[in-house]
């Protein structure tokens, strides 16, 4: 947010910092901690997306104990009432009256968009492409899938397999899919949930500089990105992706 108030007001980052009483290296820090908070916030929702599936009803006591094994494959440890005031704060507790799921945390400081797909009828290839990110297990611990599918012909564009959830492994495949591009004088728009990836600088940049329309879902729910979710579905059950073996670069060239 502070970057976004220098920019727009010409503001220097030294100057800010001066202003509070405060340097440019934890500035930096701060920065850094929120980009990481935000990154395990989508690991946990995703987990928990997974596991109401399955179980619509289960409630958070009984998550936090299914979460514990899987979360620290991620590196990643969760105590109850951090997952109680997660899932309080994006709508996720279980109630009597209100159930429902969100998997992509939206609560950060960049931008989200506003979805344009509810409007567009998708009648040629390079019209929309869609972009998800998937978890694929490798032995004992997991590694992250970044896809851009052409909606019309389903075609993957752009595909990124890294350690991390970090936003590059999107960018790589973002790159990979205007290297593809055939018609690049045509419109083109670019669905997405509102992670935090999808919402970073590098990433918006990249899709303005090719003049690309940014489109995401209202609440990051996935069946507002239905064709993403569905190709997901189909490279880990029809290609076995679900049960991965071997090394990372094994994984890589399959």
């Amino acid at each position: 947010m502070t970057q976004l108030i220098s920019e727009e007001q010409g503001i220097s980052i030294k100057t800010l910092c001066s202003l509070f009483g405060k340097s440019r290296n934890a500035w930096y820090e701060s920065r850094i901690r929120i980009e990481k908070d935000v990154l395990i916030r989508d690991i946990v929702l995703q987990e928990v997306y997974t596991i109401r599936t399955e179980l619509p009803g289960v409630g958070t006591r009984k998550l936090h104990f299914m979460l514990k094994d899987i979360l620290s494959q991620h590196g990643i440890s969760a105590g109850r009432d951090y997952l109680f005031d997660l899932l309080a704060a994006t709508g996720l507790l279980v109630t009597r009256r209100r159930r429902r799921v969100i998997t992509t945390d939206s609560n950060h400081w960049m931008r989200r968009y506003d979805n344009l797909m509810a409007f567009e009828q998708i009648t040629r290839p390079e019209q929309v492409w869609v972009s998800d990110i998937t978890y694929l297990r490798l032995n004992n611990s997991f590694v992250y899938l970044s896809l851009i599918t052409d909606a019309y012909s389903r075609q993957i564009m752009g595909y990124h397999l890294q350690n991390d959830l970090s936003a590059e492994g999107c960018l790589r495949a973002l790159r990979m899919a205007i290297a593809k591009r055939k018609t690049p004088k045509l419109t083109l728009m670019h669905h997405s949930d509102r992670g935090s990836q999808y919402c970073s600088k590098a990433y918006v940049d990249e899709l303005n500089g090719e003049t690309i329309a940014i489109s995401m879902t209202k609440n990051g729910d996935p069946y507002e990105n239905a064709i993403a979710e569905r190709v997901n579905g189909i490279l880990k059950t029809e290609f076995d992706l679900e049960r991965s073996t071997g090394t990372f670069e094994q994984l890589k060239i399959n």
